[in-house]
């Protein structure tokens, strides 16, 4: 009679009936063993770009006739309307002029017509409704499925799900604006009641050390290095001991081991400057690099810092990293420069939007020739949308009634699923909006992952990304 090996996952089902399997048993959950895919895959990585600040829909992507009918009357949408720091004002068309791209005939605004040679290949959701107006929940909700502090976010529930396909890089990496992180910083990115090593690795392109406490300061030598490694080893080892099934340890040593590795792997995977020109122009890279002029708002400088991470990204995600979040714009400053236009919309929009359209079409065209967007998701969010009517004149207030999404490649289609009323305040038909829920829904959905299924019990509750909510988006997918 042939004796059956079990496989890794009955064994580490098996080993969990045991206390003594317990550690073992996080170790391998860790890594993404025991979760798998519940259904075949047509994704396997995701990148999330993220407008910190709240990126105005209407001036972008979801385009409005009736606000040019309207232009300059007082706004009136029959109802009494509460904004987060104005009244409601004359109605506002666009800032920039609409144009239809491609074989559908999408209307794209000006600063990101980039995009328009990839318009057909993108899934527009212009009905996206939030829960709040303030910049710190929003943001949060959109990056974690909650509110409030305290949840994982969507790339740490990815990483815990999947894993990494390479053991010298995280499986989930966040890129930084340059001038600072959004609203909440690190929050976005943690990894809460998962596994410690599942929380974002912050990356920060341009810098002289772009990896935090990555590299062996001058002043140590690489054998007291490799001595103090091994004392650490041991005690490390006896801590572990009298602890089993403390993730945090297991966490720690994880990225001992993992930093060891990243010193030459990161180092290359980041290096950009062996990729040809042509690849570097199609990303908007500027000749001087990240060292272009940003004492002040524009173009050039807003292409060079959003496509010098959509290339980073590319190279991540090609050797194996599973989730990579962008953000573009960063928490109040001055000059402003994250996408909260109160004051002057054209001023701010106009350099970020045209620097990510360059880049998110880049991406767009790297992954496709390089056969990678069939199986890369790509997500475009922001906290909320922006209203249909003027604040100052030139600016917009807070709109969390209404936004777009977009999403595009691993297994999307491309079209409009959701639309905003004729003014893009609220969504035409408010009772199929879409939440979030849904959006991460859809994304797990297409990794292969049933988002009712994956959980984590953590005070007495089973939690999952999408709370209690959420259905996919089944309209959307290829």
């Amino acid at each position: 009679m042939s004796i059956k090996h079990p496989t890794r996952r009955q064994f580490g089902t098996t080993l969990a009936s045991s206390f003594g399997g317990l550690a073992l048993t996080d170790l391998l959950a860790s890594d993404g063993a025991l979760s798998g895919t519940h259904h075949p895959a047509r994704a396997k990585r995701v990148i999330q770009l993220f407008m910190a600040g709240a990126a105005s829909h209407v001036d972008l992507f979801d385009y409005k006739p009736q606000l040019e009918k309207e232009q300059g009357q007082q706004w009136d949408p029959g109802e009494q309307v509460e904004l987060f720091q104005s009244s409601p004002g004359v109605s506002q068309q666009s800032y920039w002029e609409f144009q239809r791209y491609g074989d559908s005939g999408k209307h794209l605004s000006e600063p990101v017509s980039p995009l328009g040679k990839h318009v057909d290949d993108i899934a527009f959701v212009h009905n996206v409704v939030g829960q709040t107006g303030v910049h710190s929940q929003g943001t949060l909700l959109q990056t974690t499925g909650f509110n409030r502090p305290g949840f994982p976010s969507a790339g740490s529930w990815v990483s815990y799900a999947l894993g990494s396909e390479n053991e010298n890089l995280p499986s989930f990496v966040v890129l930084p604006d340059h001038r600072g992180f959004a609203s909440n910083g690190v929050k976005n990115w943690s990894s809460m009641f998962l596994p410690a090593q599942h929380q974002g690795t912050v990356i920060r392109l341009g810098d002289e050390t772009p990896i935090n406490d990555l590299y062996r300061p001058d002043s140590i030598t690489k054998a007291a290095e490799s001595d103090a490694l091994g004392v650490l080893r041991a005690l490390n080892q006896q801590h572990a001991a009298a602890r089993e099934g403390d993730s945090r340890l297991t966490a720690r040593i994880r990225s001992y081991e993992l930093a060891a590795q990243m010193q030459l792997s990161a180092t290359e995977a980041l290096d950009v400057s062996k990729e040809p020109q042509y690849i570097k122009d199609l990303y908007g890279l500027a000749p001087e690099g990240p060292g272009v002029d940003d004492t002040k708002i524009n173009h050039k400088a807003e292409a060079e810092f959003f496509g010098r991470k959509c290339l980073a990204a590319r190279r991540l995600l090609e050797r194996g990293v599973r989730f990579v979040q962008i953000f573009s714009g960063n928490e109040n400053g001055f000059p402003r420069r994250n996408w909260d236009s109160h004051d002057d919309v054209k001023r701010d929009h106009g350099p970020l939007s045209n620097g990510m359209a360059v880049g998110a079409a880049g991406l767009i065209e790297d992954l496709k020739q390089r056969g990678m967007l069939e199986d890369t998701l790509i997500l475009w969010t922001t906290e909320f949308g922006r209203m249909p009517c003027a604040q100052r004149n030139t600016g917009r207030d807070h709109n969390p009634f209404v936004f777009t999404n977009w999403l595009c490649g691993g297994g999307v289609k491309g079209g409009t699923f959701g639309e905003s009323d004729h003014w893009g305040y609220k969504p035409l038909d408010p009772n199929n909006a879409t939440q979030v829920y849904d959006v991460y829904a859809t994304i797990l959905h297409l990794l292969g992952i049933d988002h009712e299924r994956l959980t984590v019990r953590h005070n007495s509750i089973d939690r999952r990304l999408t709370d209690v909510h959420g259905h996919v988006i089944q309209d959307m997918l290829a």
